[in-house]
């Protein structure tokens, strides 16, 4: 079997070892990444609130427009339940892992002391973004920290994380309660927890990525549609609205100022978005035992996905799911609430308040 040695071989990392290096600081984890061209600024631009002026022990490469002399023999990664299309295939090496994103083309060369993206990056910047933060998601993991499919904001001494089913309103609450005075944003859609007293909870730097309805329901972010683009969204239904894929990033400093990211805190509360919009009920957040409710467990717990690669060496299976034993240590002392009811972000942002004015 092939090793990264091998594929390494060609590759050229000239150019990236030529461009100078910019560094990331998240938590326990630090990054340097080296990426020439048009590409390092972007990202320099991106990571504003996470660049840090000293090199970390991870190195990521980044070489654009390369490409491996030979196709690889790829397998289609599983997606997860209810998830469909193909998205990732990988091929498994002696000593690391190939994965390739297929819409893309973009390929990735992943072990626990390599890190190598190469394609189309300029044309990708969003899966180059992710490939740099899946590598702090990998060493914490590594570490013992818990991946949980959540946004979280923090303030005044308590941290709060949302769960819930894709598309099921967690960055809209998140963003209803940055426009609470003392908060923070911690993390939109990956958020690391470790077991301790109290349990620890620790984002990525990866800005939100916030679909029309989201933009359209608060004044806050009107600004990031055209006039003539606004006119057209709200002349659309709300069952047409909720359903519309149109992702744009929102820089959270540019919105609500400087000082207003925060990747780590204690974790003290935790909510998981079990509502409906065809609800007859009130919006009702209420506290529960999270042992005894393994379907609020289901929407917290994430697979650690292809690029993973475990303490003993092994990379994480193709189809394997998380086990919930070290989500539940790593969770326990935290406050875990399901709100249910029909879905009515104006009660929910109110809850919020209460919550973080104590």
């Amino acid at each position: 079997m092939s090793g990264v040695a091998d594929f390494l071989a060609q590759l050229d990392l000239a150019p990236a070892e030529a461009a100078e290096p910019f560094h990331l600081k998240v938590g326990p984890v630090g990054l340097t990444v080296l990426c020439p061209g048009p590409l390092r600024a972007e990202l320099i631009a991106y990571f504003d609130d996470a660049l840090s002026d000293t090199p970390g022990e991870t190195r990521v490469h980044l070489l654009p427009g390369q490409a491996l002399a030979a196709e690889p023999a790829w397998s289609d990664w599983a997606r997860e339940t209810g998830k469909s299309g193909r998205k990732d295939a990988v091929q498994d090496l002696a000593d690391g892992r190939l994965i390739r994103k297929i819409r893309s083309g973009v390929t990735f060369l992943q072990a626990p002391s390599v890190a190598v993206a190469f394609g189309s990056l300029e044309q990708n910047v969003s899966t180059v973004i992710n490939f740099i933060n899946t590598q702090v998601l990998n060493i914490c993991q590594r570490d013992g920290w818990q991946l949980c499919h959540a946004a979280a904001v923090t303030g005044d001494g308590r941290t709060l994380a949302i769960s819930g089913l894709s598309g099921g309103g967690k960055s809209t609450s998140i963003l209803r309660l940055m426009d609470l005075d003392g908060t923070a944003f911690v993390s939109n859609d990956r958020v690391l927890v470790k077991a301790g007293r109290p349990a620890q909870c620790l984002g990525i730097p990866k800005q939100p990525r916030i679909n029309p309805g989201t933009i359209l329901g608060n004044p806050r972010l009107h600004g990031m549609l055209s006039p003539a683009r606004r006119a057209e969204l709200e002349a659309m239904s709300a069952a047409a609205l909720w359903d519309l894929e149109d992702k744009h990033d929102l820089i959270v400093r540019e919105v609500y100022g400087a000082g207003r990211v925060c990747f780590e805190a204690p974790l003290t509360d935790f909510w998981v978005l079990n509502w409906a919009r065809d609800a007859a009920e009130p919006t009702r957040v209420a506290q529960v035992d999270l042992p005894s409710r393994p379907d609020l467990l289901g929407a917290i717990m994430k697979s650690p996905g292809p690029f993973y690669q475990h303490p003993d060496g092994h990379f994480e299976p193709n189809g394997a799911s998380p086990e919930p034993a070290p989500y539940l240590a790593a969770l326990e002392g935290v406050r875990v609430f399901e709100v249910s009811g029909r879905v009515d972000f104006d009660a929910l942002a109110e809850e919020g308040g209460r919550l973080f004015d104590g």
